[in-house]
């Protein structure tokens, strides 16, 4: 056919992953395109796009033809979108039915939702959280638009000064960015750290519920879509959170905002310091707790998710017991693991090494009945480039030994049903950041330890960033099938997060994210933390102790080499 000139096409083509091809007039909303694509299939609903490689919010305008694929509410940025985006439709209804109240989102809970708290006046009772409730789910059948605005950055320093958000301009005062995206729902105009959901109506699936001093937000857990889970309140998960509260007044440091102010001012040293000694404290009442049933208390398990720093926290709590007169000894459990050809298989067939079955349980009972029995044995050790276990030393150790297991199935009543249970002092160790960028833009605390293993692998493994981040989501299945099912059992909550660890991070995984090439899936998560890293004054590590759990990421801990080992060894 030859050449001819032509008129500009006035409408635009989205082809979805499926291969459908849909068309409208240039200037549609996404939001229409993805109507269309998903009008009668029973799938989660859709509340965002991944248009031509980037994250896409369906209120933006289709200008050219592109690539779609859907983001629905039960993947890992759906489910972000959709829990940003119901905080800002509780701020905006609790604004409008009690307007002196200042909501804070203060941390996540298990079972699904965020613990909130309002000062300005007294807690909600529950009478006002069911109105609170009912103003919502009717503002959701309304399917209001979540309106979203460019402006000039002095332009919403000065509407939120106006406003009385001091926490929020504080915050805004150090951004260098000339313009900030602002959202507008009812009366209220804020600014949420990433993308909303283009109206109320897919909001649909929430409860408040009174708890502690404040109440819930609650909603479903990613992969779960449109349930939320029975509520689960966990008192010694709260004490931990509260414990970092304190910790946070201690330090003088409220948000991210003032932990910059402390950077700038020169008290950096004074953050690390304190906040390192607030940790010793607590492994030092463990290790305490531990000694005072010296009799019973033979063996330790530390479990937590990955890059909670469960190494070093074992490290640093034998040295406390060898300081009170015990010999810690620590076993490996995955040691422990059954011959490559006996590892149980996932779904995919691939090995899934995360099981609690990849482990040899009877071999591991009976080999910690014969330690604590003070019988000679010889250990294994399992060798991972021939994916078989082997003969290890032979040890013996005295009544005045402990055992330190770490892995992520300490708490898991499975692991060691043929020991007493008395014999065994449970600990969960996880990083529960609770610092926050504002009142209510969170600081995921599953993000500061992807940070944290980012660095890491980096470091001691070879992988890139995108390979990282491409094993996360593996990654989390496991901790969700075979750790946080199992943290209520434990006798200890050690919080791992350090106030001052995204300042030091940020100019060591800056780098390595940026490495990724932006045409790929991986891209979409490395720009999503970039621009969450944006926000803190970033430093050097020249003054973190070389005993500190960040030097298990960072590199140059004193622990590395150390690993507690029995003085008197087998017969």
């Amino acid at each position: 056919m030859p050449v001819r000139v032509s008129r500009p096409r006035r409408t635009a083509y989205i082809t979805f992953a499926d291969g459908r091809v849909f068309s409208a007039p240039v200037g549609t909303p996404l939001r229409d395109y993805v109507e269309a694509a998903t009008a009668g299939d029973d799938q989660p609903p859709a509340i965002a796009a991944i248009l031509d490689g980037k994250l896409t919010e369906l209120a933006r305008a289709v200008r050219r033809d592109a690539q779609a694929e859907l983001v629905r509410i039960n993947s890992a940025d759906g489910a972000r979108i959709y829990r940003r985006s119901l905080t800002f439709l509780l701020i905006a209804v609790a604004g409008r039915c009690f307007p002196t109240a200042k909501v804070y989102v203060e941390h996540s809970i298990t079972s699904g939702g965020y613990y909130c708290r309002i000062t300005g006046r007294p807690p909600f009772s529950p009478a006002e959280l069911a109105t609170l409730a009912q103003e919502m789910a009717a503002v959701v059948d309304q399917d209001l638009p979540i309106a979203r605005q460019e402006v000039p950055l002095l332009e919403a320093v000065a509407l939120f000064r106006a406003a009385g958000d001091h926490e929020k301009v504080a915050l805004l005062e150090q951004r260098r960015k000339p313009t900030l995206i602002v959202y507008k729902l009812l009366d209220t105009q804020d600014y949420f750290h990433g993308y909303m959901a283009p109206s109320t109506g897919t909001l649909r699936y929430f409860a408040l519920e009174p708890a502690e001093e404040g109440f819930l937000l609650r909603f479903p857990r990613q992969g779960a879509a449109t349930e939320i889970a029975p509520l689960s309140i966990s008192p010694p998960m709260f004490a931990v959170f509260t414990e970092y509260s304190e910790w946070l007044h201690t330090l003088g440091i409220r948000n991210v905002s003032g932990l910059n102010a402390a950077i700038a001012a020169g008290r950096l040293t004074e953050v690390i310091l304190v906040t390192e000694a607030l940790h010793e404290q607590r492994i030092s009442d463990m290790a305490a707790q531990i000694a005072s049933r010296r009799q019973q208390a033979r063996i330790i398990l530390i479990a937590g998710p990955s890059a909670s720093g469960k190494t070093t926290t074992a490290r640093r709590l034998a040295v406390r017991l060898l300081a009170l007169g015990l010999h810690p000894f620590a076993i490996s459990i995955d040691d422990f693991f059954h011959d490559r050809a006996h590892t149980p298989r996932d779904a995919s067939g691939a090995y899934d090494f995360e099981s609690l079955y990849a482990v040899d349980l009877p071999f591991l009972n009976h080999t910690l009945n014969q330690l604590v029995a003070g019988e000679p044995v010889q250990m294994p050790r399992f060798d991972f480039q021939l994916g078989q276990r082997l003969p290890g030393p032979s040890v013996r150790i005295r009544p005045d030994h402990v055992l330190i297991l770490e892995g992520i199935h300490g708490l898991n009543p499975d692991l060691l049903p043929e020991v007493d249970p008395a014999l065994c002092y449970r600990i969960y160790v996880s990083a529960l950041t609770q610092l926050n960028l504002d009142r209510y833009n969170r600081i995921s605390t599953t993000d500061t330890r992807l940070i944290r293993r980012i660095v890491r692998d980096a470091r001691t493994r070879g992988y890139s960033a995108a390979d990282t981040i491409a094993r996360w989501e593996s990654v989390r299945l496991g901790e969700r099938a075979w750790i946080f099912p199992f943290q209520e059992r434990a006798d200890a909550m050690f919080n791992s997060a350090l106030t001052y660890e995204l300042a030091v991070l940020r100019p060591l995984v800056e780098p390595i994210l940026r490495q990724i090439d932006q045409n790929t899936v991986e891209w979409i998560e490395a720009n999503r933390l970039l621009a969450r890293l944006q926000w803190f004054q970033q430093t050097d590590s020249e003054h973190v102790p070389s005993d500190s759990i960040l030097r298990e990421f960072i590199g140059g801990s004193i622990l590395h080499d150390y690993r507690p080992w029995p003085v008197v060894s087998g017969q």
